[in-house]
């Protein structure tokens, strides 16, 4: 699915393996990796030497496009477009076509510059011919269509503010299981006193396995999206706070504080939720054993439970950083 979408716009494309020429292997991969117009990297599985070829790679600013196998996808590199493919024809055909349009809109339009290409520039000196002003005056030229810092604020902030929507969406739902779990509760204890029997004790159970069968799925969902969301922001919110860090407190402006601050009030909103769901997760675990009915929803609430607990514990060491680096701003 390469080598025909390349053919399409003249590029000859070469497999690592395919190197003819004689000598180490490894040496030669490398100065196609840094040298080579363009990178095509499959990232499925997130193989190692892949990855520290792929980190040559993203240094250079040359372009690179990312492909690979659905469900195999390393988190690490979560944030950067990649087209997906599953090994059957059709999937394979709709996969070049994907490879093709982004060889068109690259070619046609340029292609973007990737986070670590982005802070080498910005680490550059202003000696080199990128740096040097028409008039002379030895003024930085930014290329006009690279990012600056407030651009690539805006973008994370705007996924903040979705990570916050789905943090309100979370809680809500969890209220409601909550509310539920309580009237059954009352049901329950009503039945015990009365002394029912099983039957009607395990039909109670039953109705109340129902009812919160959609809310439990809905928050596996939300949940999901929102671990995924999480994970999809990492690398930038890291690479703003590494931009941040090198950039002398006096001229970081308004828009890093505030996008410090940010960080710090999601974390703590997100730390009490936080110990909200693990008490949930803690009450909801023993239901399983009283039923087959409650199997279903207690295992799609400590899935959330998990992927929760994980991606609010990457948003604190996000809140960390930001804490650290407000502290030696007003030293």
């Amino acid at each position: 699915m390469i080598a025909p979408a390349c053919e399409k716009y003249g590029i000859r494309a070469v497999r690592a393996d395919g190197i003819a020429h004689a000598g180490d292997i490894n040496e030669q991969i490398c100065r196609h990796v840094v040298e080579s117009d363009l990178v095509v990297a499959d990232v499925s599985g997130g193989n190692p030497n892949v990855m520290y070829e792929l980190g040559l790679r993203h240094i250079t600013g040359k372009p690179t496009i990312h492909i690979g196998e659905a469900g195999q996808l390393p988190f690490d590199i979560a944030s950067i477009r990649t087209i997906r493919y599953q090994r059957t024809r059709s999937h394979l055909a709709g996969a070049r076509k994907e490879i093709e349009s982004a060889l068109e809109a690259g070619l046609r339009d340029g292609f973007e510059l990737l986070t670590p290409a982005r802070v080498l520039r910005g680490l550059q000196t202003g000696d080199g011919p990128a740096s040097a002003s028409e008039g002379g005056g030895g003024g930085e030229v930014e290329d006009e269509d690279s990012p600056g810092l407030l651009d690539d604020f805006a973008v994370i902030e705007d996924g903040v503010d979705e990570v916050a929507a789905d943090m309100e969406a979370i809680t809500k739902t969890i209220e409601t299981i909550g509310a539920l779990t309580n009237q059954s509760a009352t049901e329950m204890l009503d039945l015990t006193q009365a002394n029912a029997p099983m039957s009607a004790r395990l039909a109670a159970v039953a109705r109340y396995a129902e009812t919160i069968s959609a809310p439990t799925g809905e928050l596996n969902t939300v949940s999901a999206a929102f671990a995924g969301r999480m994970a999809a922001l990492d690398s930038g919110v890291r690479a703003a706070l590494g931009l941040i860090e090198m950039t002398p407190p006096d001229e970081r402006g308004e828009g890093a504080d505030e996008f410090l601050e940010q960080l710090m009030s999601l974390d703590e909103a997100a730390q009490e939720g936080l110990a909200q769901i693990g008490s949930f997760g803690t009450s909801a675990a023993p239901l399983a054993r009283m039923s087959r009915h409650l199997r279903k929803p207690v295992k799609e609430i400590s899935t959330a439970v998990k992927q929760l607990t994980a991606a609010i514990t990457r948003m604190g060491e996000w809140a960390a950083k930001a804490r650290a680096l407000k502290h030696n701003s007003a030293e």
